[in-house]
């Protein structure tokens, strides 16, 4: 006869997430009108996969998870087809109680927080059937086309290219540049879809919210596109322009404050001008959208805007060969001139590299936050051209205000601070 196992506290543990798994998920079955699986056998089948885990670790051997999960999905598909429901075919219900017993077994394995999180997100999905089912019904061919799309360029494309530095001067990654590709088609994927689901009105902050924090730059060019194409969506397609370029400001101070908090003070003081005048030009603004009941969304033929991507993946590519071009010129004593033209596309490359050389002891903390400030009134610069450019009047009508205020409040904090520097960081 075999010893009696010890009983460990980990062991006991698992078991309990295991029975609270299955309850978790069979509470949720527990809303059909004639469940096979409720509360209870989602309870057991849980269990059942914990014990399968010790058995199996008991005698070294696979096997009792996968004669307890055959044995599962054979009981519960003839439990359906003794009693047939023409208002419920049962799939989705075995694919939550085999799920529910592998979740067990995983538990047992030790990935008791990968389990659990996997198990809340099922319940989710089950919870909002009904919900999902009306937003697939609600996809067009256009919309199945774009998100293919996207998920070629994002899931197939990107993770094959090679992530190193290439042609003159080392300046092109052909996965940064492609991943801007990605960023400007995300951008008008995620910014289509909340719109679409939210509407214009509601929509709007949200998209200009997240597309500050992914890519102001993406999201400046595909809105200004949209406001461009139609002049009543013009509102809307500023206002996000502006929200993104406001929390722009703030990515840059929160970046500071996490890899130098000794530097955040100055890099508020020369944010803060920009976002106070930038919020109150919101302000209006907004007052401005308020008045356009029933605005409607844009109606673009891609919603990912592909070719507009692609378009500016290869103008973000000239302007990294650019800025390399010139720090080989002017080395170290161009770190403004740097700054400046690097800050065109991308604000992040230029504040974590000088971020990075101030902790290094490399540079004095004037001249990293005056990079810093000219990089984000270069980027605001070229944004405002962008919109201008590409959103035409429309678009320059609403937004060339609010962003030359910005820039004007940058403009005057990088002047204040650099005035008091030598007081302000006691270097």
């Amino acid at each position: 006869m075999a010893p009696e196992l010890p009983l460990d506290p980990t062991q006991f543990q698992a078991i309990l997430v295991a029975l609270g798994i299955g309850l978790m998920l069979g509470l949720e079955r527990e809303r059909q009108p004639a469940p096979r699986a409720g509360l209870r056998t989602f309870g057991l089948v849980g269990l059942l996969g914990a014990l399968a885990g010790l058995l199996g670790e008991r005698f070294d051997s696979l096997w009792p998870f996968l004669v307890s999960l055959t044995l599962i999905g054979v009981m519960i598909i003839a439990a359906y087809l003794q009693n047939p429901d023409p208002q419920d075919a049962g799939t989705t219900s075995v694919a939550a109680l085999l799920l529910c017993h592998v979740l067990g077994f995983m538990v047992w394995e030790g990935q008791v927080r990968l389990s659990i999180m996997i198990a809340v997100g099922v319940t989710a999905l089950l919870y909002f059937k009904t919900t999902l089912r009306g937003w697939a019904t609600r996809l067009t061919a256009r919309d199945w086309n774009s998100i293919l799309q996207f998920s070629v360029i994002s899931l197939v494309i990107l993770p094959v290219l090679p992530n190193h530095n290439f042609g003159p001067f080392d300046a092109l990654n052909p996965y940064q540049v492609w991943l801007m590709v990605v960023l400007i088609s995300g951008v008008s994927l995620a910014g289509y879809a909340a719109l679409q689901l939210v509407g214009g009105r509601y929509g709007a902050p949200l998209v200009g919210l997240f597309g500050g924090l992914v890519s102001s730059t993406a999201t400046t060019l595909v809105f200004a596109r949209d406001g461009r194409k139609r002049t009543e969506f013009a509102p809307i397609a500023a206002l996000v322009i502006v929200i993104a370029n406001l929390v722009m400001l703030v990515r840059v101070a929160v970046v500071c404050a996490v890899l130098a908090p000794d530097l955040l003070l100055q890099v508020v003081i020369i944010a803060g001008p920009g976002l106070g005048l930038g919020l109150l030009a919101l302000a209006l603004q907004w007052k401005t959208l308020m008045t356009h009941d029933g605005t409607p969304v844009p109606d673009t033929k891609n919603p990912t805007e592909l070719r507009a991507a692609l378009t500016f993946g290869a103008i973000y590519a000239a302007v990294l060969l650019g800025a390399a071009w010139l720090s080989d010129v002017a080395g170290s004593k161009g770190l403004y001139l740097i700054a400046l033209v690097s800050g065109l596309t991308d604000v992040d490359a230029i504040t974590l590299s000088s971020l990075r050389l101030f902790s290094l002891d490399r540079l004095d903390a004037v001249p990293t936050v005056t990079a810093i400030g000219l990089a984000m009134i270069a980027n605001l610069a070229f944004k405002t051209t962008l919109a201008v450019s590409v959103g035409g009047r429309s678009v320059a009508k609403r937004v060339l205000a609010a962003m030359v205020a910005v820039g004007l409040g940058l403009g005057g904090g990088l002047v204040w601070m650099s005035l008091g520097g030598a007081g302000l960081t006691g270097s």
